[in-house]
């Protein structure tokens, strides 16, 4: 097959068929021109064929496509643009504006009383947060706190209230106050019909509180860790009492002391302690009870070791008094001195190491000073204990203290021991606060 020597310019055109089909008598004007095929003006009216077509700005593939209006054709004038935002936005809010000239009257008025009162809530509120932060620091400097104390103020409005000179209700909560020897955990008050003083609301100097109710909380937590130099520890004991115990040494023993106290006011801002009960324990030894009723009693440990002990057993019933207190006649502690069978009848008796747990040997000692060595008790410690003074000792578990001097105006009342420590109601008239007079 031969190389075509010649290539055509374009491809044929299929609408030049279509032209070559139409009525030859007709003129050029009735010749409709194929959409896409421009008329030639150089070709003249009295020619029977039409010039190829070229390309049309119209119809640049050729493909006979036209738009349905001519007039919505773009041109040179239309062409792309950027999207106007501005025009978007305007149009937005002239639709908005629409809506919004569509709600009534009285709808747009009750939105703007409520935000108006929703303003005027969140100005008082940052109001109240203010005056409770000048409050704090007022009564820390006062009152010498190292803490800063809680305040709260009650009501609403607040401003109300400033603007005349009165607050409804104060809350006050104040940690760590020092009262004599220890420290009041938490003094919680109520204050009410608290009247300001100064140029409000710009200027305030200070404050009287007209009544204010509390109370005060004396932890046994604080106290044992205060008071732990002394090595005493407080605790709830029922009946409205406190435990004591604390450790003493005597004679280079280490000996524990327990005791009972009981409170009392003193004055009407003050509590201290009434001590009784007082004991002083030799480990696995005796038990001493100083004061009027004095008592050395034996602990368990040595009744149940002279029972089995014959020289130890022996020792007790040559002593007419301890025998008596055992309940033993005095023909049968003669013949267990001498048979040590009739000796173990006794002493193995399942009630003697219970009855003789129960026998004060206070005056036996003190008449038969021998007999703690025979028994194997040290004399010099039981000795030194029975030397000891209630007084002494009471000094070293007693519990006091006062409210501090700088509230002067504060008085207690209804003190009582619960669970976590001692607690008193805290009453007060006409407290001044501040430059409050």
């Amino acid at each position: 097959m031969r190389t075509p020597t010649r290539i055509p310019d374009r491809p044929p055109n299929p609408y030049d068929e279509l032209a070559s089909l139409a009525d030859p008598e007709e003129t050029l004007e009735e010749i409709p021109v194929p959409v896409g095929v421009p008329h030639d003006p150089a070709a003249g009216a009295d020619d029977d064929t039409c010039a190829s077509p070229g390309p049309d700005e119209d119809d640049p593939l050729g493909l006979g496509l036209k738009y349905e209006d001519q007039e919505e054709r773009p041109g040179e004038e239309d062409a792309w643009s950027p999207p106007d935002h501005r025009r978007a936005r305007r149009s937005r809010s002239r639709r908005r504006r629409r809506r919004l000239s569509a709600v009534p009257r009285a709808a747009k008025l009750l939105f703007a009383v409520v935000a108006c009162a929703a303003f005027l809530a969140l100005a008082d509120r940052c109001a109240v947060m203010y005056a409770e932060k000048k409050a704090q620091q007022t009564l820390q400097r006062q009152l010498h706190l190292e803490a800063a104390p809680q305040v709260d103020i009650h009501g609403f409005p607040f401003l109300t209230q400033v603007f005349a000179k009165r607050l409804s209700r104060v809350d006050v909560t104040v940690p760590d106050v020092a009262a004599d020897r220890v420290s009041l955990a938490k003094v919680k008050a109520s204050a009410r019909d608290v009247r300001l003083t100064g140029n409000l609301p710009t200027d305030v100097r200070g404050a009287v509180i007209g009544n204010l109710d509390g109370e005060v909380l004396l932890a046994f937590d604080d106290l044992n860790r205060e008071l732990g130099a002394s090595q005493v520890r407080f605790s709830d004991h029922g009946d409205n009492s406190i435990r004591a115990v604390g450790k003493l040494s005597v004679a280079g023993e280490e000996l524990r002391v327990r005791a009972q106290a009981r409170l009392r006011r003193d004055g009407d801002r003050g509590i201290s302690t009434d001590i009784d009960g007082m004991s002083v324990d030799i480990p696995r030894v005796a038990t001493y009870r100083p004061g009027k009723d004095k008592g050395l009693v034996l602990h368990r440990e040595t009744a149940e070791r002279i029972s089995r002990d014959a020289a130890r057993a022996k020792a007790l019933l040559s002593v007419p008094a301890v025998a008596e207190r055992l309940g033993v006649p005095q023909k049968a502690v003669a013949l267990a001195l001498r048979d040590e069978d009739r000796l173990h009848e006794i002493t193995g008796a399942p009630r003697f190491v219970e009855r003789l747990m129960g026998v004060n040997l206070v005056d036996v000692v003190v008449d038969h000073p021998w007999l703690l060595k025979r028994i194997g008790i040290d004399p010099k410690l039981v000795t030194a204990l029975m030397g000891l003074r209630p007084p002494e000792l009471s000094d070293r578990l007693s519990l006091s203290f006062q409210l501090p001097k700088q509230a002067k105006d504060l008085h207690l009342r209804h003190v009582t021991v619960e669970r976590d420590g001692i607690r008193a109601d805290l009453t007060g008239v006409e407290l001044p606060i501040g430059k409050g007079r």
